[in-house]
């Protein structure tokens, strides 16, 4: 009887420290379990309290600390950062991953940088978020392509989305990128508007020098449009129509790992005419086979039509690893009959244009730790465009097709060495295969050539932020191997920026680029003279590779909503051919190999007054030179693309739920070659003058748009309403000469009219 008490004691102290153990292994709230840890290890947490609501996590105090934190990090959506022996930081895991991504060290330094959702940042590039857009003179929805023509030094000659030009080089010199996809088709409507729909579209990434290492291709500019990379955990979408196309985007969540992104749209032009479709047709189809008036047939019952779609799914496998798949499809379609009589007999035959893109990729990104991230993608980029055209009085069909197929692997590892260090490195595998056909009936011809390049290419990055944030280094190198040619390039990259006296930024920006693919123009009414450039690759001989180098360096002063900027370039790019080049003279049909040599200035003062009043002004000089050794005795002339004075200004209101916005756009005409005054005609040729040795008239086009927003219902619906040229300014865009007979034609391309459109859109 003396040892029951004892025994009793001893069962209490058993069952007290197996309950204890027990509890251990049973799940309490976190912010408990962190007291106990602060207790136990005499240490301290900092924490968003919104970051650990709602999580229970077991705790076993057997471990050592930094057992612990691991096992809570194992157990909970949380990464634990020991800033010393005695304090703690706690952050969500899509918090770190987000702030450790590829923007790691980019930091806004201009916001409003023309109008709202327009940034400049310390990494060189200028971000674009369709999202907060706020109004540009002429557009009432974000359109990407119409949008970054705002900027100083990105100008399209011919107001084509199809043909934009980034410090003078021509639009195929850019490196246009659909959530990390090349894309060779950016326009719908043959170039006025862009092919991708801005409703989903998260960042547009614009860089005129000192790109990351990671882009290769494009020796003029680079576009990287991305669509939204995380889940919204809530249902999101809109409606919208004007004058040209309907469309529609929404956003399903899944799942709480899971979400779906759609868009699509659709024009109406095939079931109405508008004023803009008028405008529009008379802007795009002048000067084809469809408005010729010098041929005997006559074309009429034209259809005409575009849409695309676009879809990313969106799969978070874990906290660490996420998985992406887009896919995205362009389409435009152009049928016409042509009708003509034939020994007393009507006939007629139907021509037709098309031009589609398609483009699918798949991402994994594996989040290691909070240093370390890794990416992979697979991706396919199909470019097609098909033409054939009847001539029936002399019984003869062209079919015309150029299909361009690109595809790869990309891998990159993101190292954060510390706070103000990033690593970047990559591997980046892609064979582009091109082919082109023409097939004639009469007399019977054929021709068909396909080119395939294989490029492996590797390159490595260090970017540095200083704490202060004033300072940023970001240097590169990229080595590609074209295999076919058994050539390396070497291209180093530098982008510096630096804060000074507070208001004051310097930029000193550096690269040197390369690409095998570009467009030529073999005659200029192949494809029924619409869309008449074709994608070909570079050969090594009479299509070289395309080599550029550029430097530049900028002034910033930026204090109190009041903005001033003025950046100074020197760009060279080596290895043009002719028929890139888009001559209509005497140059037009001969192969030469030259260059260009581009030296400018972009300025721009912008002022915001408070949060109504917005106002910019821009100009850029350019002098843009060609130099073929074979042509020309030599001697430098004006390259195509040399628009030496370009001025913007425009001035925005916003009052509540009422936007407002008015600009005019002036530019010096753009060179072209004329025929000699005393003998234009010699031999049944055109005997021209000094190439690009005079100018078209200046171009002047005054744009004016409005939205306003309202409730319809529980939702935001926005009705809008552009004038593009209100003055109705008859603006020559290209000017060249024919020989009709043993007449001299002169030949002038207009500009668009006055154009107006309306919008209505929905959000919900």
């Amino acid at each position: 009887m003396n040892k029951s008490p004892k025994f009793t004691l001893i069962l209490v102290v058993f069952f007290v420290g197996y309950l204890t153990v027990f509890s251990q292994n049973e799940k309490q709230p976190l912010a408990k379990v962190l007291g106990l840890i602060e207790q136990e290890f005499k240490v301290s947490f900092s924490y968003v309290d919104s970051d650990i609501n709602s999580i229970s996590a077991i705790y076993n105090n057997e471990n050592s600390l930094d057992a612990v934190l691991k096992s809570l990090e194992k157990q909970t959506p949380l990464v634990f950062n020991k800033l010393n022996n005695e304090f703690i930081t706690i952050t969500r895991l899509e918090k770190v991953i987000s702030a450790f991504s590829l923007q790691k060290l980019e930091e806004v330094v201009i916001s409003n940088y023309l109008t709202s959702g327009i940034y400049k940042n310390n990494t060189g590039n200028i971000t674009i978020k369709p999202s907060q857009f706020g109004i540009l003179p002429g557009l009432i929805e974000p359109d990407v392509l119409q949008t970054i023509q705002a900027l100083p030094g990105v100008l399209s000659v011919d107001e084509s989305v199809s043909n934009i030009n980034i410090r003078g080089g021509t639009h195929d010199q850019n490196l246009l990128l659909y959530e990390g996809i090349k894309m060779y088709q950016s326009g719908h409507f043959f170039g006025l508007i862009s092919a991708f729909n801005p409703y989903l579209t998260k960042n547009v990434s614009v860089y005129k020098n000192g790109t990351s290492a990671k882009y290769g291709d494009g020796v003029s500019g680079v576009i990287d449009m991305q669509l939204s990379n995380e889940l919204r955990q809530d249902f999101k979408g809109g409606l919208g129509i004007n004058l040209i196309n309907a469309d529609g985007f929404a956003v399903f969540p899944l799942s709480k790992k899971t979400e779906l992104q759609v868009a699509a749209r659709r024009s109406l032009t095939d079931f109405a005419n508008t004023p803009t479709y008028d405008a529009y047709f008379q802007r795009v189809f002048q000067d084809s086979d469809l408005t010729n008036e010098n041929d005997a047939s006559t074309s009429k019952n034209e259809n005409f039509y575009f849409y695309d779609t676009s879809v990313k799914f969106l799969y978070d496998i874990s906290k660490k690893d996420k998985l992406r798949l887009n896919f995205l499809t362009i389409y435009n379609a152009l049928n016409y009959e042509e009708q003509a009589t034939k020994n007393t007999v009507n006939e007629a035959s139907e021509s037709e244009l098309k031009q589609k893109s398609l483009a699918s990729g798949l991402t994994y990104e594996r989040y290691w730790n909070r240093k370390l991230t890794t990416t992979a993608q697979l991706y396919y980029s199909n470019y097609d465009l098909d033409g054939t055209n009847y001539d029936i009085l002399n019984d003869q069909r062209l079919i015309q097709e150029n299909k361009v197929l690109d595809g790869g692997l990309k891998l990159e590892a993101s190292y954060h060495l510390n706070n103000g260090i990033n690593l970047n490195t990559g591997f980046q595998f892609t064979e582009v295969g091109i082919s082109n056909l023409e097939d004639v009936n009469n007399p019977l011809f054929r021709s068909f050539i396909k080119r395939v390049i294989r490029t492996y290419s590797g390159y490595a990055e260090a970017n540095y932020l200083s704490k202060d944030k004033s300072t940023l280094i970001k240097l590169g190198v990229r080595d590609n191997y074209f295999r076919k040619f058994n050539t390396h390039r070497i291209e180093p990259r530098l982008h510096i920026s630096q804060q000074f006296l507070e208001v004051f930024r310097a930029e000193l920006s550096g690269e040197l680029k390369s690409q095998t693919t570009s467009q030529i123009i073999d005659l200029q009414n192949d494809f029924l003279g619409i869309e008449k450039r074709r994608w070909v690759l570079a050969n090594n001989s009479t299509i070289p590779i395309i080599k550029s180098k550029q430097v530049s360096f900028g002034l910033t002063y930026n204090q109190n909503k009041f903005l001033i900027s003025a950046e100074g370039y020197s760009k060279e790019v080596d290895g043009i051919t002719t028929r890139s080049q888009g001559f209509q003279n005497n140059y037009q049909f001969l192969n030469a190999i030259g260059s260009y040599h581009v030296k400018g200035v972009d300025f721009l003062i912008n002022k915001q007054f408070n949060t109504i009043f917005n106002t910019w002004l821009s100009y850029s000089y350019s002098s843009n030179q060609y130099t073929f050794n074979t042509l020309n005795n030599g001697r430098t002339f004006p390259n195509t693309a040399d628009v030496r004075h370009v001025v913007n200004f425009a001035s925005t209101c916003t009052l509540k739920h009422l936007k407002l916005a008015l600009g005019v756009n002036w530019h010096s005409g753009k060179p072209f070659t004329i025929p000699d005054n005393d003998n234009p005609i010699i031999d049944n040729s055109i005997n021209y003058q000094a190439p690009n040795g005079n100018r078209l008239a200046d171009y002047l086009r005054a744009d004016f748009s409005t939205t306003y927003q309202f409730k319809l219902g529980e939702n935001q619906a926005t009705v809008g309403l552009s004038l593009w040229n209100i003055l109705n300014k008859k603006n020559t865009t290209n000017t060249y000469y024919n020989i009709t007979g043993d007449t001299l034609t002169k030949i002038d391309n207009k500009s668009l009219g006055f154009t107006p459109n309306l919008s209505f859109r929905v959000s919900f």
